[in-house]
């Protein structure tokens, strides 16, 4: 069977002209159908129908109504829908929301961040503001005066298939005992650990960085060295803060198998708190203790000496993690979730 009007080289994604419009016209009032037009003109029948009912208006010829195609009107249509088309540049809309973003970024903010806690909070109207996709979208035209320099960091993924290896060394509990409360972040009380060095030297100071995985809530200690007796006399000393409500708060320990954790499990002994140890070469096991730690390292590069900085400086790196909005909790900060769990834990006494 033969198909005269089969035609494989028909326009696709192209607009019809004002010269179609105008054969349009002139076929119509011939009497010709909308299928024999789109078979002269090689068109998709549908544009041809779809273009007859938009360009169709109503004249009236010596008192009487007509319902008539003009190829202007369907051009004057075509025209303004293209106007339309595009999406409106919101930047000059919202100027107010754009520079609040520019002032907050100036405390190392994600422009996440920002955009999260405007919403939180509803500094803005909804009409005020642009979303975080935006925001970048801005920076990379260049009409925000920030650059991607400024930037506290640039997502970067680097799916490795997941491996674990054999444990050669046991400190103790391996996290296969973990309980699932502890994985699914259920219950507040369990921790991450793990160390920060700055300068690859044995007589720089280190830190201990301690992260709750519900709240996210971070702790940050400079400690004299990366060794066992370092680790645990800091440990002596969050018991004494904490007093009798330790193990309430410090529920469970998770660390890698660093030989400065070796006698970790020497918790359990004294208190209620267990510890659990990672595979080898499982820092995914940690994540939320290694985020923070790429959160500390804006402060103190690779290679800087931790000697370098005051106890007071850490201890404004740790009120800003834990005072920093975060996507993952509603744009809530760690520090006052935190503060609602520990209230709990008090008013059970």
């Amino acid at each position: 069977m033969e198909y005269p009007n089969h035609n494989t080289e028909s326009q696709k994604n192209k607009h019809l002209t004002f010269k179609e419009r105008v054969v349009i016209e002139t076929k119509l009032r011939e009497g010709f159908t909308g299928y024999k037009i789109a078979q002269i003109l090689n068109r998709n029948r549908g544009t041809i129908y779809n273009e007859i009912e938009r360009g169709t208006t109503t004249q009236i010829i010596q008192g009487k109504r007509y319902e008539i195609y003009l190829a202007d009107t369907g051009q004057a249509i075509y025209e303004r829908n293209r106007l339309n088309s595009c999406r409106r540049f919101k930047r000059l809309d919202c100027s107010d929301f754009i520079n609040w973003v520019v002032k907050v970024m100036n405390d190392e903010w994600s422009l996440d961040a920002c955009v999260g806690f405007a919403k939180k909070h509803e500094l803005f109207k909804p009409s005020e503001m642009v979303c975080t996709k935006t925001l970048y979208h801005y920076v990379d035209l260049g009409v925000l005066p920030i650059k991607n320099s400024d930037l506290p960091l640039k997502l970067r993924r680097n799916k490795k298939p997941e491996r674990v290896r054999k444990n050669k060394k046991r400190l103790g509990k391996c996290i296969d005992e973990r309980p699932e409360e502890v994985n699914s972040r259920e219950e507040f009380g369990h921790w991450e650990i793990d160390t920060v060095i700055g300068e690859k030297s044995s007589r720089d100071n280190v830190l201990l960085t301690i992260v709750e995985r519900q709240t996210r809530y971070g702790i940050v200690r400079k400690i004299d060295s990366k060794s066992t007796k370092a680790v645990m006399d800091e440990f002596e000393r969050m018991k004494v803060s904490f007093g009798d409500k330790f193990s309430h708060v410090f529920k469970s320990i998770t660390s890698d198998n660093g030989s400065e954790f070796a006698e970790l499990s020497e918790l359990e002994e004294c208190t209620t708190t267990q510890v659990y140890f990672t595979h080898p070469y499982s820092s995914c096991e940690r994540a939320t203790n290694e985020r923070h730690n790429g959160l500390i390292r804006r402060f103190i590069p690779k290679g800087k000496r931790i000697s370098d900085y005051s106890v007071e400086d850490i201890g404004y790196i740790q009120e800003w993690m834990n005072t920093l909005p975060r996507k993952i909790l509603g744009y809530s900060a760690p520090e006052d979730l935190f503060e609602r769990e520990f209230d709990k834990i008090y008013a059970i006494a």
